[in-house]
């Protein structure tokens, strides 16, 4: 073992001899051929000085700038060479390099020249961004099913909250450790655990349904447990719940819910969730950090946008994933006797985790199998070290005494440390005192923060400011926002990789698209829709505080859901018994009107008169109105009883419809604008970020930035803006113990409240930026921008060396 090892040594001690020699017999020809171009332009500068010395001005000014634009072309000239030369030497490098372990692709019984072949920057970006596609998809899943797991083991919904937070819990406890020590080790095999904790957390998710079952409620309702199916029984359903909803003067009203069911359940799903965090640490850190590593960096951008494009299409993809699961029956295997749209329905939540969970099995061994660093990006390293020792050599050979004596006396740079705790601390201290790091960390802390509420409450503002509905608001914030968000990641990145601008340049991007952003958010405040601020009529009757008698105050409202009617007053009611309504008729057509409607005024020559009224010939002819026990009436509809009770006011399901369209399209317009915005300047943040940190503190960085964006952002910044929602709230339900779910916000004061504190703290980002442009000046993002500082500073050596050459 110990003589193949030699035999080896020896090998690669012969192939990098052989290399340097066809090095430097390349750059003794190119060496000849700047010669020749050096005195070329010698010959230019003279002729430009003679003009100089005849004092004409004009054209000393031409002549410099025609010396200048020589000297790029001649630096042009040069870098290109040198780029031929370099992918050459690494053809040749990748040629004879042998295969060692650190570079081969594979590990047991999975590896050979099939799965080398894949050991490249193209097919890991690609898996990358499909990883991240699919652990995307499952934050997108738990939200689309979370109402289902709610009802299913009576989860309310302040604990869900704290469920969902779980993984910002241990991204916050572990991501900087994490990242320090894994950074130092294999990436891919990491990022493999990684997401087989991710896996994990799947199973964890989907258990309790093995564990606990369906539940008696759901098996109760299928054939194979005694129910009778009954094509009435999903209509009787729904007209029992909604007859609830009536003014109740007898008593029998709406019930208050009861309190929590089983705890176990939800510790699992908390458990789950924090494991996630584990994964995604070691996912986002050390993903990232690796492709940074064995790419060239002015591809790192756009390769960094097709990831970042990839991941995005996961919310979509799990939003459809709940959809599909949600439609089958929580027992697939049992026959319900009743379909989706009946209340009691539960659909199969745990379906889709043991897809996503397979997925991610799959893709997690895949992507563990790349090589520690990719075969080209090490023969690249091992090239450009190979140049840097030669130029080395070359400057101390042209050393005096003197400079060579003081180079001696200089700290030689030590060796990279071990992992260890006291360098983590001693990186971290690092980092801290980084102040471009600190700068562009704080920035995207402020930004997290403000951003909150849109990533989180956009479905809800758009319903509560505009009225849309609940399916168009996913819409837009799913579909429509995702396309621009996607197309300016990917054209950012792009046009990053062509220009290749410098650092100050992309940092002053970011400071321009913060102050848009604040612009827009601003003007979010001002597209209200008035008709909608104008149109409810909050009538809640608390006896505790008030003893007068109202219109509904002897309805027993108090557990009464939130279900809007619209009276014939065009003016919207929290419900039907707020609204005072004791009556309800069911058209032939289908359509509901509640009539005897004690808080909604009578019939006026102004009343609306696109309302439908409910007549005695109505009753007369139809046989489908309910009492206020919910049971069907009959007798003579012409009656001295049902004239008074149809001379009562009346109302419809839903509330009264406004004209928001124009404010929702000028919403629209904004919104996009900013997601595209926002999306443009993720890659250079990224870049700038990522190149203001020495390389070996890169992964260790981006942990350190996710555990400060987890403690500070990610988990106080939900609890705040939940806090500024529920201050906006003007009806709360109630359930049996205390204070139940917001039914009824104020849109104007949400409008303003919560646009103007965003705006706050995306402005606070941008005065951290703008101290990411002053600190980032002189940082090198590229290589062709540390290639061109070399060779000034080779060119000025040779320069000086010139003149004391003509000076002896």
């Amino acid at each position: 073992m110990v003589q193949s090892e030699e035999h080896a040594n020896a090998r690669n001690a012969d192939l990098e001899a052989q290399s340097a020699q066809d090095v430097e017999t390349a750059t003794h020809r190119v060496s000849t051929v700047d010669q020749l171009d050096e005195e070329e332009e010698e010959r230019h500068v003279a002729a430009d000085a003679k003009l100089l010395d005849n004092g004409n001005a004009h054209s000393s000014e031409a002549g410099d700038r025609s010396a200048q634009a020589r000297i790029k072309a001649k630096l042009k000239k040069q870098k290109s060479e040198q780029d031929r030369q370099t992918t050459e030497e690494i053809n040749k490098l990748l040629n004879d390099m042998p295969l060692e372990q650190n570079v081969t692709c594979g590990f047991w019984l999975f590896r050979g020249a099939f799965f080398q072949r894949f050991a490249n920057q193209t097919a890991y970006v690609i898996l990358y961004g499909i990883v991240g596609c699919i652990f995307s998809m499952t934050y997108a899943y738990f939200n689309g099913t979370i109402t289902t797991i709610e009802k299913r083991f009576k989860i309310p919904s302040k604990n869900t909250g704290i469920i969902s937070v779980g993984n910002d819990i241990s991204q916050t406890l572990v991501s900087a450790v994490l990242a320090y020590y894994a950074g130092k080790g294999h990436r891919p095999r990491w990022i493999g655990f990684g997401l087989l904790t991710i896996v994990v957390f799947c199973l964890m998710t989907t258990s309790p349904h093995f564990l606990y079952g369906p539940g008696d409620d759901a098996l109760a309702l299928t054939k194979e447990f005694g129910a009778i199916p009954d094509e009435n029984a999903t209509l009787e359903a729904i007209e029992e719940q909604r007859s609830k909803t009536l003014c109740r003067l007898t008593g029998g009203g709406a019930e208050c819910e009861m309190g929590e069911g089983n705890f176990a359940p939800q510790v699992l799903l908390f458990v789950a969730q924090f494991i996630s965090g584990i994964g995604g640490s070691l996912y986002y850190t050390l993903g990232v950090s690796y492709m940074d590593d064995n790419t060239k960096k002015s591809k790192t951008p756009a390769l960094l946008s097709l990831s970042y494009f990839l991941r995005m299409l996961g919310p979509a993809i799990g939003y459809a994933l709940a959809s599909f699961c949600l439609r089958l029956y929580i027992a697939p295997q049992l026959h319900p006797v009743i379909n989706n749209k009946d209340p009691r329905w539960l659909g199969a939540w745990w379906l889709g985790w043991l897809v996503m969970g397979g997925l991610l099995t799959c893709s997690g061994i895949f992507l563990s199998m790349f090589p520690k660093e990719l075969p080209r990006a090490a023969a690249r390293r091992m090239v450009e070290e190979k140049r840097r020792r030669e130029q080395l050599s070359l400057k101390h050979k042209q050393r005096t005494d003197k400079e060579k004596l003081t180079a001696e006396l200089e700290p030689q740079p030590t060796a990279e440390p071990k992992a260890s705790f006291k360098d983590m601390l001693f990186t971290f201290k690092r980092l801290s005192t980084n102040r471009t790091y600190m700068c562009n960390t704080l920035s995207n802390i402020f930004y997290l923060i403000g951003y909150t509420p849109f990533w989180i409450f956009t479905p809800k503002y758009i319903e509560v400011q505009y009225k849309q509905s609940a399916a168009t608001s996913s819409m837009v914030t799913g579909t429509v926002a995702l396309a621009f968000s996607a197309i300016g990641v990917l054209l950012s990145g792009f046009i990053i990789s062509r220009y290749k601008p410098r650092a100050r340049y992309m940092a002053a991007w970011n400071v321009i698209c913060a102050v848009m952003v604040v612009a827009g958010v601003v003007t979010y405040a001002f597209i209200g829709c008035p008709d909608n601020e104008r149109s409810v009529i909050v009538n809640i009757h608390n006896s505790d505080l008030n003893d007068t008698a109202t219109c509904n105050s002897a309805c027993t409202c108090d557990y009464v859901r939130y279900s809007p009617v619209c009276g014939e007053n065009s003016m919207t009611y929290i419900s039907a018994c707020h609204a005072g309504c004791k009556m309800e008729h069911v058209l032939s057509d289908g359509k509901k009107i509640f009539y005897d409607c004690s808080c909604i005024p009578g019939p006026t020559v102004a009343d609306n008169s696109s309302f439908r009224r409910l007549t005695a010939f109505d009753l007369t002819n139809e046989n489908s109105t309910w009492d206020l026990g919910g049971k069907a009436l009959g007798g003579t509809a012409s009656s001295t009883a049902y004239l008074e009770l149809l001379a009562a006011g009346q109302a419809t399901p839903g509330a009264c419809p406004v004209n928001c369209w124009t404010q929702f399209v000028a919403f629209l317009s904004v919104m996009c604008f900013l997601k595209f915005i926002g999306a443009a300047g993720r890659a250079s943040n990224f870049l700038v970020s990522v190149r203001c940190v020495p390389e070996k503190d890169k992964t260790a960085a981006m942990g350190f930035g996710m555990m400060l964006c987890s403690m500070f952002a990610f988990i106080p910044g939900p609890i705040f803006f939940g806090w500024i929602f529920d201050r906006m709230c003007l009806v709360w339900g109630k359930t049996c113990t205390n204070k139940g779910n917001c039914w009824l916000y104020d849109p104007e004061s949400m409008r303003y409240t919560l646009n103007f504190t965003a705006a706050i703290f995306i402005f606070l980002g941008a005065v951290f930026d703008f101290g990411v442009w002053y600190y980032v000046k002189d940082l090198k993002i590229f290589d062709e921008e540390v290639k061109e500082v070399e060779m000034q500073i080779v060119q000025h050596e040779e320069e000086q060396n010139a003149e004391k050459n003509t000076e002896i």
